[in-house]
């Protein structure tokens, strides 16, 4: 196994603290069942209020810091319904811009993945912005009296990176102090360190909320993922609190703690899975030797584009480390998340869509999805 995370890591304070919770037998429960109704997850009207009051004012993420690794380069993005177009400027700058140009609105870039962004021209008619958007160069600028090239820059995003991951925001008073507080957490685990090793996009026809909903209790893991992870991990062995509307979880792994340093975060952390949910639509888990992140983007009431994205400690340098990641790609992506989760989060839209179902129920083990769904609800004024 490779080691993940920088040797002079340490576990901040509060991952601490719950792989102290892990220790001593403290796993959360509810205190009781909870019901939530099945509309939440059908509603099309519901799903616009969501898109009004969370996607279109929280910070969202687009990815890591490794999906852009050197200046002057970009990428397109569309998931979240907005041609974006996500930059790094020569001195390592992160901007997000609207990938339109400003001249006949022309999509700017259309390619796939990383293209060189020390100028971004458009195809149509060659105007050149520079990575931070500013307008450089017009072909016949003769032809164009009067233009003040400063206030044809593309237009520009909120945009904020810290702790290895890349954030953004529709509204341009977005807030993004709970995005930075995440940071320390970030930090420990070396995430802007990690190299980029696949992405996938998977289009999931459920609500984005059933496919967050699975990462936020451990009561299904032995059950659905009895072919894949399962033996990996203690049935129920869950602690969490909160980093602002953020939910941090530690699960406790087989033998989870016997004989562990907890001071020696190698050893914790490959005694405990620690996993994220960055409110509203992500998820963050950490393996013992590699990342995955999770980004539900919403299409509609009933369909989510979910991207997963593997980081590990470096680029493979033989082809017995590719084959070593390949492994656990398939294990993840293909296996648990795409033939498991998402399976389930589909099978659970066809089931509530038929209106056969008022309501579900939530156990103790599953309280983290109540709890998820209360900041919804606040969020949207219920």
């Amino acid at each position: 196994m490779m080691d993940a995370f920088p040797k002079s890591a340490r576990p901040t304070p509060g991952q601490a603290a719950l792989a102290q919770q892990l220790a001593t037998g403290q796993a959360d429960e509810g205190r009781g069942i909870a019901r939530l109704p099945a509309s939440l997850y059908t509603d099309p009207a519901r799903f616009e209020d969501e898109q009004q009051s969370l996607f279109a004012r929280l910070p969202l993420l687009l990815g890591p810091s490794a999906m852009l690794p050197r200046p002057r380069e970009a990428l397109a993005h569309d998931a979240y319904g907005t041609p974006l177009l996500v930059s790094r400027d020569g001195h390592g700058e992160v901007h997000v811009l609207a990938n339109v140009c400003r001249h006949r609105g022309t999509r700017l870039v259309e390619a796939e993945g990383l293209v060189p962004a020390a100028r971004i021209v458009c195809p149509y008619h060659a105007w050149a912005y520079q990575p931070d958007g500013a307008l450089a160069a017009l072909p016949r600028p003769e032809c164009f009296p009067g233009l003040d090239k400063t206030e044809q820059s593309l237009r520009r995003f909120p945009a904020h990176e810290s702790g290895g991951l890349i954030w953004f925001a529709h509204d341009d008073h977005a807030d993004f102090s709970a995005v930075e507080a995440l940071a320390p957490d970030m930090e420990a685990f070396g995430l802007g360190h990690l190299h980029l090793y696949r992405r996938r996009t998977h289009d999931v026809p459920a609500n984005w909320k059933l496919i967050v909903d699975a990462f936020l209790e451990s009561y299904h893991v032995q059950r659905l993922h009895a072919a894949t992870i399962a033996p990996f991990f203690a049935d129920g062995i869950t602690v969490a609190d909160r980093i602002g509307p953020h939910q941090r979880a530690a699960v406790g792994r087989t033998d989870y703690l016997t004989g562990i340093d907890r001071d020696d975060w190698g050893q914790l952390r490959r005694a405990v899975t620690y996993t994220y949910h960055f409110f509203p639509n992500t998820i963050l888990i950490v393996s013992p030797d590699y990342v995955n992140l999770l980004v539900c983007q919403p299409q509609d009431v009933g369909r989510t584009l979910v991207e997963n994205i593997m980081l590990i400690p470096e680029p493979p340098r033989t082809a017995e480390e590719e084959a070593h990641w390949a492994r656990s790609w398939a294990l993840l992506d293909e296996g648990t998340f795409g033939g498991e989760d998402f399976r389930a989060a589909a099978l659970g839209q066809q089931g509530l869509a038929s209106g056969l179902l008022d309501e579900i129920t939530l156990g103790t083990l599953e309280h983290g999805i109540a709890d998820f769904h209360a900041l919804i609800g606040k969020a949207l004024g219920d």
